[in-house]
């Protein structure tokens, strides 16, 4: 097998002329430009992960597998399957058995069962000759022993890399991952960006900002980021922001009393004065107290638009293009907010009548704001289309969306801030501005602490030693010469005896 390093048949997409930070690797070895055999490499911080390992069902043997003599299998420390179709989790047994993958291999409880009943039957319908099958059932069988299970937004760490899943939709247990290695996070202030952008976009318009959130927690937050951006921006001050909710109005003073409990940025911010006394955000009992003329912005609960003031103002500005819904978190299955993620074309309103919807919802890649797309798993045309309406869509945010081909890598570089955390006696006075701070730094994972060095016993399974030594240099020509040497070097006189 080759070696992922530099395996000279790939070829790289999109490469920045100025390499700098941590390069992410994204290469598809299935699926790329095409529908079937789904199967993407990602490579970050020494970290390898394979998602899915289906087979192309147009062809048969070993032309359906992904190009797996692109990566070295044994390098890969995680495999995660997203569901149990064919083209997703068909050669799975042949690349735990037939390679030198040693890695840990997860996916859902319902995809596991289904796997097994499915490739199974696979085994039984394939009119192929026995040379040309890529497994059997006694295959099948050893790959279920080797098959980890895990739960729905249950987190799991394999050396260093912790992911989960949410439930896809698609077909039972299907599953979409979300992996952290180092906290691989797009900056908090581009995500903030992205919310208020699309805020400003929808008023700039003339229409109105529906923002169904928990009363509690996420709103607080939202709200501090709104009335933030209106100090920022005069020309908005005309613009009213509402919160509808009478328990986050209760809470609000108990948020207003435990400022030293929040972050630094708060704390700093309540130096000036109480950043919960907000100076562009009036409170907002009910539908009957509110004066609908313009342009506005409303954070209503509940979350899930079931009822309540977000679900009234929902079905009034629903049919409304001008109008935007941004639907700022995670929302439970079976409630209006879910549905209308996947914007169908009517909605049934509290009346029972059916209205149009026309507005626009702004959820899941709206909420992620990701600055990378990469599109899989589609014929060349149709992903064609995707990214062009994609790349409409994600205008605000300059995301870029990437198409790539079979074995073509994509480099992406990020640059990130390494913290390293002082403990131990170090960390016992506060060092004076200027003042260098000396001891060991010891990396463990992805997290760096500085501590003394006779600290390092206590916070680490390191320890330290004293070395002695005498060097001998065998020497036969005149001392006479060295010590002239020795004197030019450290300006002394050197004495023999």
């Amino acid at each position: 097998m080759a070696s992922m390093g530099e395996p000279p048949s790939l070829k790289r997409l999109d490469a920045p002329s100025n390499r700098v930070g941590d390069q992410l690797t994204i290469t598809p070895l299935g699926a790329g430009n095409e529908v079937g055999r789904s199967c993407v490499y990602m490579s970050y911080k020494g970290k390898t992960i394979l998602f899915n390992c289906g087979i192309h069902p147009a062809y048969s043997g070993m032309a359906a597998l992904p190009y797996f003599d692109e990566i070295d299998p044994s390098t890969i420390d995680v495999l995660l399957i997203t569901h149990f179709h064919l083209d997703h989790a068909a050669s799975l047994p042949y690349f735990l058995d037939k390679t030198t993958f040693k890695g840990r291999v997860f996916m859902t409880h319902a995809t596991k069962a289904i796997y097994k009943l499915l490739l199974t039957d696979y085994v039984k319908v394939s009119k192929v000759s026995v040379e040309d099958m890529l497994f059997d059932e006694q295959d099948i069988n050893r790959s279920m022993d080797k098959i980890e299970v895990l739960d729905f937004h249950q987190t799991v760490e394999v050396n260093g890399i912790k992911f989960w899943c949410y439930t896809a939709g698609h077909v039972l247990g299907a599953s979409m991952f979300m992996v952290d290695i180092a906290g691989l996070h797009q900056p908090r202030h581009i995500r903030e960006k992205c919310f208020t952008d699309v805020i400003h976009t929808t008023i700039s318009h003339g229409g109105r900002v529906l923002i169904p959130a928990f009363a509690l927690g996420r709103a607080q937050e939202l709200l501090l980021i709104l009335d933030e951006y209106w100090s920022n921006h005069p020309e908005l001050h005309n613009i009213p922001i509402y919160y509808a909710s009478p328990l986050a109005k209760k809470c609000m003073a108990v948020y207003k009393t435990y400022i030293l409990s929040m972050n630094e940025r708060i704390r700093n911010q309540f130096a000036n004065s109480n950043p919960f006394k907000f100076k562009h955000i009036s409170p907002l009992n009910s539908i009957e107290d509110f004066n609908d003329v313009g342009p506005s912005v409303v954070m209503a609960s509940p979350s899930g638009l079931q009822s309540g003031l977000s679900r009234q103002l929902f079905d009034i500005w629903c049919s409304d293009k001008k109008n935007a819904c941004v639907i700022p978190g995670y929302v439970a299955e079976g409630t209006l907010a879910k549905s209308i993620i996947s914007e169908p074309k009517e909605v049934t309103v509290m009346n029972g009548l059916t209205a149009p919807l026309n507005m626009q919802t702004s959820t899941f890649l709206k909420e992620l704001m990701p600055p990378n797309i990469i599109l899989v798993h589609g014929e060349s045309h149709e992903m064609g289309r995707l990214k062009t309406k994609l790349l409409a869509e994600f205008a605000v945010c300059n995301t870029k969306i990437i198409t790539p081909k079979n074995c073509q890598s994509v480099e992406m570089y990020f640059n990130s801030e390494k913290m390293a955390k002082t403990i131990g006696r170090l960390a016992e006075k506060t060092p004076e501005v200027g003042e260098t701070v000396s001891g060991i730094l010891v990396k463990k994972g992805f997290t760096y602490q500085i501590m003394a060095p006779d600290d390092l016993h206590i916070f680490s399974q390191l320890s330290t030693a004293n070395i002695t030594q005498r060097i001998t240099i065998p020497y036969s020509d005149a001392f006479g010469v060295v010590k002239f040497r020795l004197e030019q070097i450290y300006e002394c006189q050197v004495i023999n005896r």
